[in-house]
């Protein structure tokens, strides 16, 4: 029995991660720490959650031997100092993205792990999404042939950008960059296009990243100046092609104050990917590619795993690195691009 606790209380923790344990029968989920400060911004959920403790009190959470995982759900800011807390506690880690803001504070981290014999890992359950587990069906067939360019676009139409600041890539691309290492590995080379359309030197939610596999690209691409959308993936290889339709943005979803439910059904046919490719025999063959639903909970599949049984982690420590030195990057990328006034 693995048991946990979460610090924060917000979105993340109520619709990304409790309910995907509630009803394990190897994970218990003791406490939810938020500050004092915190309380009133959520406390309406609380009562909905009656078998869980809520406290203001870290060290009664750090400091309870029954608690084998702690999961970190705050503030960006506040990623690196809890891992460092949690992991001198003698506590296993996992860490809501982005891990940290350098990929040198990660290594720090991961470091600290490693002395203290402990697992710590980001939550980058995005690559679990149903359309990222549809394509990588699709990729591993052999249906398309060797892979040529492969698209992944997350778009907005904002009239005034996502946020005036620098944000966009730390908390949407770190999904999507991601997903493209998970899939392909580390790039041979990358190349950055990184704007702010309405703010210009002073956000990035404009963004292109390139990344280079041998003779084979793939992109990230997200800008808040798409009215008509793009396909969520489309991949083009030397036999064929696949396309998947736009994400469904869950920043225009009504939030219930209420339990949070995941939905387990698989997506509509009208969500479905459509897979175009010449066969073995040389006949062309149109297929729809059916898309499930999302598997967050194979994060605690595998932490479980690592921790009870010694299990490698499913997201290596390399590739958290490089996705930071990609968001770093990038971000310099964006800054570069002075007003425009």
């Amino acid at each position: 029995m693995l048991t946990i606790a979460y610090i924060g209380f917000g979105v993340s923790a109520r619709e990304y991660h409790i309910p995907y344990v509630e009803n394990r029968e190897d994970i218990k989920v003791k406490y939810v720490y938020r500050r004092e400060e915190d309380i009133a911004q959520n406390a309406a959920y609380e009562a909905f959650y009656p078998e869980i403790i809520f406290t203001a009190d870290l060290d009664q959470v750090l400091g309870d031997g029954e608690v084998d995982l702690i999961v970190v759900c705050s503030p960006d800011a506040f990623h690196v100092p809890y891992a460092k807390q949690i992991l001198n506690a003698g506590k296993h880690a996992l860490i809501e993205k982005p891990f940290a803001p350098t990929a040198q504070e990660a290594r720090e981290v991961f470091a600290l792990a490693k002395e203290k014999g402990l697992i710590c890992m980001p939550n980058q359950n995005r690559r679990f999404d149903a359309d990222v587990l549809a394509v990588k069906e699709v990729l591993e067939s052999g249906k398309l042939g060797e892979m040529v360019k492969f698209e992944s676009h997350y778009d907005y139409f904002r009239e005034n950008g996502w946020y005036d600041y620098f944000g966009t890539l730390y908390n949407l691309a770190v999904h999507t960059i991601d997903q493209v290492i998970s899939m392909f590995g580390m790039p041979d080379k990358t190349h950055f296009d990184v704007r702010s359309i309405h703010h210009p030197g002073r956000a990035d939610d404009y963004y292109d990243l390139e990344f280079y596999y041998g003779n084979a690209k793939a992109t990230v691409n997200t800008s808040m100046c798409v009215m008509i959308d793009y396909p969520r993936f489309t991949v083009h290889g030397t036999r064929g092609s696949l396309t998947l339709p736009p994400v469904v943005h869950n920043s225009g979803k009504k939030k219930v104050v209420g339990r949070h439910t995941i939905n387990t059904a698989p997506a509509p046919r009208d969500r479905w990917g459509t897979l175009v490719y010449m066969d073995e025999n040389g006949e062309k063959r149109e297929e729809k590619v059916p898309v499930g639903c999302a598997h967050y909970e194979r994060i605690y599949d595998n932490l479980a795993a690592a921790i009870e049984q010694g299990a490698g982690k499913c997201i290596k420590d390399e590739e958290v690195i490089r996705v930071l030195e990609v968001l770093e990057e990038a971000t310099e990328v964006a800054r570069s691009h002075g007003s425009l006034a």
